[in-house]
């Protein structure tokens, strides 16, 4: 899976990719299909603090951009890799950019697994929730359960761009009320002023693996 997903990456046009993690298991795995790994720091809280590390030990510059691609991902197209990274670039008053797609269903749209994000018109994140937003009032006449409306709801990727100067900022900033109450780490970053670029991915992201199930169903498509 990480091969996939390395392979992908390295087919999105970035300079460099590297595999941040503290285990030495993963480590020997992608030494085996001769990815650059770095051990990091088993005491992490979060990705972003494990990326700050590689960005400081290969004394990136403060101006560079660094994308932060989930492990099981593999079927991420390297198309939106590179969007994301181009939306950083383009956008200089944010210091991240991220993606979203549109929401499908009144389900999605109410599954608290499902991060959705509200931003303005000129793509600058307001707020991410695992609550359904933004919410028609006029949809749910009898109450929260019975909403029939998500049209223009948007469903947050977990795929960011970072100005380095940004992510070492970041590193040093304790969890904050709203990502510790959602569990969503971009809220640090919102609640400490730094903006946001949203965007609407260019491709769809291919289905992660998040479970045995997910798993067995990404190796049939890989084999196809």
């Amino acid at each position: 899976m990480l091969q996939h997903v390395y392979e992908r990456a390295g087919r999105s046009g970035a300079q460099e990719v590297w595999i941040a993690t503290d285990d030495g298991r993963i480590e020997s795995a992608c030494q085996r299909f001769g990815a650059k790994v770095m051990m990091t720091d088993s005491a992490h809280r979060s990705g972003t603090d494990r990326i700050a590390e590689v960005a400081r030990r290969l004394r990136w510059a403060e101006d560079d951009i660094v994308v932060n691609v989930q492990g099981d991902e593999p079927l991420i197209p390297p198309a939106i890799i590179r969007q994301v990274a181009e939306l950083l670039e383009h956008s200089g008053w944010a210091g991240i950019a991220t993606l979203a797609t549109p929401i499908e269903s009144v389900d999605e749209f109410q599954d608290s697994n499902v991060v959705k994000v509200v931003a303005t018109a000129q793509g600058r994140a307001v707020y991410f929730s695992r609550a359904p937003i933004p919410w028609p009032r006029e949809g749910s006449t009898h109450g929260s359960t019975s909403q029939a409306r998500y049209a223009g709801s948007l469903r947050h990727l977990g795929l960011y761009a970072y100005r380095v100067r940004v992510l070492a900022q970041l590193a040093t900033l304790a969890p904050t009320p709203l990502e510790e109450l959602e569990k969503l780490e971009q809220l640090r970053a919102l609640e400490n002023g730094v903006q946001i670029v949203v965007a609407t991915a260019i491709e769809p992201p291919g289905r992660g693996v998040d479970t045995e199930t997910d798993l067995e169903a990404v190796a049939r498509l890989l084999a196809t």
